[in-house]
C-alpha cells in the first residue's frame, strides 16, 4: 500500500496548516464541505494529500487554467520529495505527467468534464476538488452541478469546493443535501498593506483598446519601484497576453539587473515554471508581468510588491452581432484586493494600483460569472451528452440563462449534435469527446474528409488554441507553426498529433484554401465578402474592419472577431482578429445552408421591383433585376416587404379608412366575432382578406391602385355583417331629412366614439340623442354655425335645447340674422333654409 502523505512536512511554513484539523473533522461529519481561505494561504498544496490520506481511489484536483494545474502538481512532489508523475501528477490539454500509482492528479475542468462523459461514474476516483470556484468559471459551475448526480449514484465520493473569497454559501447551499454542506474557514495574518495610487498622466483606454501610453506608465511605475527596492520581486497583473508582452518589453529596455517573466497561458512553459519557482540564491530579482491567472489560482512565491493594472480580459457574447469576443473592463474590487494580497502573503508588502482612488471605486464590486456572459455552445452539448439538456435538473450555482441556452442549442441543432428535443445525437456524443468548440469539431472531422485530417488539424489546433495570427493572417500563423519559427510551435504540434488521432485517417486534397475551408466549416456565419477596402460583409449580418493583406481580399474566413472602434474597425465597430482566405467555392460548401436563390422585392413609386438576389446569409453574392410576375417567389417578396413596412405601405383611401373605423369600434365594444383592426392583427390574416389584392402586387400592381375598402370587406363576420349597416351606419338621418356622414374613432383610439358634425338648425326638434353600437355607443353632435363654425359639442340634445341653447342664440344669431333662431327649439322646423327662402317657401 502506498505511504500516506506527510502533511507536517509539506506543510511547513503554510498558514492553512493550523485548519486542517477543522477539515478533518468536517469530512468526518459529511461528504461535501467547502473550503475558503485567502490566496497563498496553501490550501491548494495542504487540502489534497489530506482529502488522499483519507479516502481510497484517486483525489481529483481541477485548476482552472493549465499552467496552475501544472505548477501546482510540481509544486506538491517537490514537498513530498517525489517524482512529477508518480504520486503527483497533472492532465492538461496536449500535456500529461502521470502513472498507474498517481494519488493526486491536478486537472483542468474542461478535462473533468470531458472525463465525466467517459465514466460518470467516476470510477476509481476516491474525492474530486474543485480549487477556485469563486472565479465562477462556466467549467467549474457545470462541474458543480454534474458532481451533483454523481454523488446520487455514489455515496463513497467526497467533494470539496475551494474558494478564496466569503462568498461561500453559495456553494454550500449546492453542494449540500437537505442542509447546506459545513463551511470551513481559515483567516491567516494580515500583514501590513502599503496601498499606493499611481494615476496615468492620460487614458488607461480608447477606441483602439488599452493604450500605448498607459502600458508604458504601468511598466514605469514597477521600473521606479524595482529602483527603490531592487532586491524585491515585483508582480505586475495586464488585462491580456498582449499587454504582458508589451510591457515586458518596455521593462526589458529599462531594468538591466532584473530577470523579466512573462506569465500568461500562452507564454513557453519554461518561462511559466521560472515565473511560479522559488527564486533561487544568486539569482536575479524578478520582475514577472502577468494576467489575472496570478490573481488567486497561481502562488507567484517572493513577491512583496503588486503594480496593478486595474484591469481584467473577460469573455463576452455580443448579442447584437452574434459574436463571442474577449472584452476588456475595469477590474472588479474583489479581484483587485486579492491581486494586492499577492504582495502582503508572507510579510509587509505594497500595492501600487495605476488609477486614481475615484476610478477603483467606480469599479464594479465583483465579477460576472462566465456562465452568464459567454457562448454556451460548449456547455449545452455537454449537458445534452449529460442526459440534462439546458441543465434540467441540475444544481447550479446559477441557472443557464434561457436566452443564451436557445442561442446554442439552435446552434448545435445546425450542426446535428442535438435533436428538436435538445438531446444529444449520435454525433453530439462524438463531437463531445473532442476538446474543442463542438463547430471546430464538426469542421475537423468534416474537412479532413476534404483537405486531409492532418490540415485539418493544424487549423482547428491554431484556432482552439486561441493562437495570435499576426496582422489577423491565419494562413501566414499556420505557416510559421509549421516552420518552427512560432514560440508556440511545441504545444501547437502536440494538439495537432492528437486532433490528427481525433480525426482518423482521411486522405483529403489540400487546396489552395485549405486553411480558409476549414474554419469555414466551422463557423460559415462568419464567411465574409470585402464590400469596401479593408471592410467586409459577414454571413451573419455584421461588418468589420481588417489591415494588412486580408484587407484586399475577395473572401475571408473568419476565425476570431471582436468588438472595437479602432481605425482598423473603420466605422463598423469589429475587427477581424483573425482570418484565412477563401475562394467563393468553398464559400458556398462551407455555408451551403445559408445560400439562397430568390426574388427580392421593394416597393418603389409605389410598384413592385424585383431582383433575383443570390446570397450567402447576408452576403449578396449577384443582384439582377427581373420582370414582375405572378408567383411563389414575387408573393413571398410581397409578403416579405409587408411585413418589414407594415400596412402604411398603401394608400388608404377615406372609404377604406371609414370601414376600418366602423370595424374597429364594433370590435372594441361588442368584441367577437367582430374582428380587431390592429395593425399587428391584420397583418397576421393577410392570407384571408388580402390575398388577391397581394397576388395582383405580385404581378406588378400598383398600390395606388389597391382597394382596400373591398378587402376589409372580406373580414365581415356572417350571419352578423346582415346588421353591420344598421350597427355603425355611414350617414345618419337628423330632423331636417339630411344624411349626414358619421365619423367614428380611428382605429387604434382607445376610446371609441361617433360623431355627427352638423349644423344647429338641422337639429330642432330632435328630443332624443340616437345611439350606435346597439345603443352602446351615443353620437356626439357637433353643432356648427350657418357658415360651418363649431358652436356646441352635446351626446344629450335634450339638455342643450334645455340649457346651452339659449346662450349660444344670444351670442350667435347677430351674426346670422339671415337663419331662424327660434325661442322654442322644440317645436320649429329644423332646416338648412335661411329665413326668406322659409317664408318664400310658406308663400308658395
Amino acid at each position: 500500500m502506498t505511504a500516506d502523505f506527510d502533511l507536517a512536512a509539506i506543510g511547513r511554513g503554510l498558514a492553512f496548516k493550523g485548519a486542517l484539523g477543522n477539515v478533518d473533522t468536517a469530512l468526518d461529519a459529511t461528504d461535501a464541505i467547502v473550503i475558503t481561505a485567502a490566496p497563498g494561504t496553501g490550501k491548494t498544496t495542504l487540502v489534497p494529500p489530506l482529502v488522499a490520506n483519507r479516502v481510497e481511489g484517486r483525489v481529483i484536483v481541477t485548476q482552472p487554467r493549465r499552467v496552475a494545474a501544472r505548477a501546482a502538481a510540481r509544486r506538491l512532489a517537490s514537498l513530498d520529495n517525489s517524482n512529477l508523475g508518480d504520486r503527483v501528477g497533472f492532465t492538461v490539454r496536449g500535456e500529461r505527467s502521470m502513472t498507474d500509482e498517481t494519488r493526486i492528479e491536478m486537472v483542468t475542468p474542461g478535462v473533468l468534464l470531458r472525463r465525466l462523459m467517459d465514466d460518470p461514474g467516476l470510477t476509481d476516483v476516491g474525492a474530486v476538488i474543485l480549487d477556485e470556484v469563486h472565479e465562477r468559471a462556466i467549467d467549474t459551475d457545470l462541474l458543480i452541478g454534474l458532481l451533483g448526480e454523481v454523488r446520487q449514484l455514489r455515496d463513497d465520493i467526497v467533494v470539496v469546493a475551494m474558494s478564496a473569497t466569503v462568498d461561500a454559501e453559495r456553494f454550500a447551499a449546492v453542494l449540500g443535501d437537505s442542509d447546506p454542506a459545513p463551511i470551513v474557514s481559515h483567516d491567516s495574518v494580515a500583514h501590513p498593506l502599503d496601498i499606493r495610487w499611481a494615476p496615468p498622466p492620460g487614458d488607461r483606454m480608447d477606441e483602439r483598446g488599452v493604450t500605448p501610453g498607459f502600458l508604458r506608465h504601468v511598466a514605469q511605475v514597477a521600473v521606479d519601484a524595482h529602483g527603490h527596492e531592487p532586491d524585491t520581486d515585483i508582480l505586475v497583473f495586464a488585462p491580456g497576453a498582449r499587454e504582458v508582452s508589451v510591457i515586458a518589453m518596455h521593462l526589458r529596455d529599462d531594468v538591466r539587473d532584473a530577470d523579466v517573466l512573462e506569465l500568461h497561458g500562452q507564454a513557453p512553459v519554461r518561462e511559466q515554471d521560472r515565473a511560479v519557482s522559488e527564486r533561487g540564491a544568486g539569482q536575479q530579482t524578478r520582475i514577472i508581468v502577468a494576467t489575472s491567472i496570478a490573481e488567486s489560482s497561481l502562488t507567484v512565491p517572493g513577491v512583496s510588491i503588486v503594480v496593478d493594472s486595474c484591469l481584467s480580459r473577460v469573455p463576452m457574447y455580443d448579442s447584437g452581432r452574434g459574436m463571442s469576443g474577449l472584452v476588456t473592463v475595469s477590474t472588479p474590487r474583489a479581484s483587485a484586493v486579492q491581486r494586492a494580497g499577492r504582495a502582503a502573503r508572507l510579510g509587509p508588502g505594497t500595492v501600487i494600483r495605476c488609477v486614481d482612488e475615484r476610478t477603483f471605486a467606480a469599479a464594479p464590486a465583483f465579477g460576472t460569472p462566465e456562465m452568464l456572459s459567454t457562448d454556451l455552445t460548449d456547455a449545452a452539448l455537454l449537458l445534452a451528452c449529460w442526459g440534462a439538456p439546458r441543465g434540467e435538473g441540475l444544481r447550479l450555482p446559477d441557472a443557464l440563462p434561457a436566452t443564451a441556452v436557445a442561442r446554442a442549442e439552435t446552434a448545435l441543432q445546425a450542426l446535428g449534435a442535438v435533436d428538436a428535443q435538445g438531446k444529444a445525437t449520435a454525433l453530439g456524443h462524438k463531437l463531445a469527446r473532442i476538446p474543442a468548440d463542438p463547430r471546430l469539431a464538426r469542421a475537423l472531422l468534416d474537412g479532413a474528409e476534404l483537405v486531409g485530417s492532418r490540415v485539418a488539424a493544424e487549423v482547428v489546433a491554431a484556432v482552439n488554441d486561441d493562437i495570435r495570427a499576426d496582422d489577423a493572417d491565419l494562413d501566414a500563423t499556420l505557416r510559421a507553426l509549421r516552420d518552427g519559427r512560432h514560440p508556440q510551435h511545441r504545444s501547437w504540434s502536440r494538439e495537432v498529433d492528437r486532433f490528427t488521432r481525433l480525426a482518423g485517417r482521411a486522405n483529403g486534397s489540400t487546396r489552395a484554401d485549405s486553411v480558409g475551408l476549414i474554419v469555414a466549416l466551422a463557423f460559415p456565419d462568419r464567411i465574409a465578402r470585402r464590400v469596401a477596402d479593408g471592410v467586409f460583409q459577414l454571413a451573419s449580418g455584421t461588418r468589420a474592419g481588417v489591415a494588412g493583406e486580408l484587407a484586399g481580399g475577395e473572401w475571408l474566413a473568419v476565425a476570431d472577431i471582436t468588438r472595437a472602434t479602432s481605425r482598423v474597425a473603420a466605422g463598423t465597430g469589429a475587427v477581424i482578429r483573425s482570418a484565412a482566405a477563401l475562394d467563393e467555392e468553398s464559400a458556398l460548401v462551407a455555408a451551403k445552408h445559408l445560400t439562397t436563390d430568390r426574388i427580392e422585392a421593394t416597393f418603389t413609386d409605389g410598384r413592385v421591383v424585383a431582383r433575383r438576389e443570390k446570397r450567402v446569409g447576408a452576403i449578396v453574392r449577384s443582384s439582377v433585376p427581373v420582370s414582375v410576375k405572378a408567383g411563389v417567389e414575387t408573393e413571398a417578396a410581397v409578403r416579405r416587404a409587408l411585413q418589414a413596412r407594415g400596412l402604411d405601405l398603401f394608400e388608404w383611401a377615406e372609404s377604406a379608412v371609414a370601414l376600418r373605423s366602423r370595424l374597429a369600434l364594433l370590435h372594441r365594444v361588442i368584441g367577437e366575432p367582430w374582428p380587431s383592426m390592429s395593425d399587428d392583427a391584420l397583418l397576421a390574416r393577410l392570407d384571408e382578406w388580402l390575398a388577391p389584392e397581394m397576388s395582383a402586387l405580385a404581378a406588378g400592381k400598383s398600390v395606388s391602385k389597391i382597394d382596400l375598402t373591398s378587402a376589409l370587406r372580406r373580414l365581415l363576420p356572417w350571419p352578423e355583417a346582415v346588421a353591420f349597416d344598421e350597427l355603425v351606419p355611414e350617414r345618419l338621418r337628423v330632423a331636417s331629412g339630411a344624411m349626414i356622414r358619421v365619423q367614428y374613432s380611428l382605429h387604434d383610439d382607445v376610446n371609441p366614439s361617433a360623431v355627427v358634425a352638423v349644423k344647429l338648425q338641422e337639429c330642432f326638434g330632435m328630443l332624443e340623442s340616437p345611439r350606435v353600437a346597439g345603443g352602446r355607443v351615443p353620437v356626439i353632435f357637433h353643432l356648427l354655425s350657418p357658415g360651418g363654425h363649431p358652436l356646441a359639442v352635446t351626446a344629450d340634445l335634450a339638455s342643450f335645447w334645455a340649457g346651452p341653447y339659449a346662450q349660444v342664440r344670444a351670442e350667435t344669431r347677430g351674426r346670422y340674422l339671415k337663419h331662424p333662431w327660434p325661442e322654442d327649439p322644440y317645436t320649429a322646423v329644423a332646416t338648412a333654409k335661411t329665413n326668406r327662402r322659409l317664408a318664400a317657401e310658406k308663400g308658395d
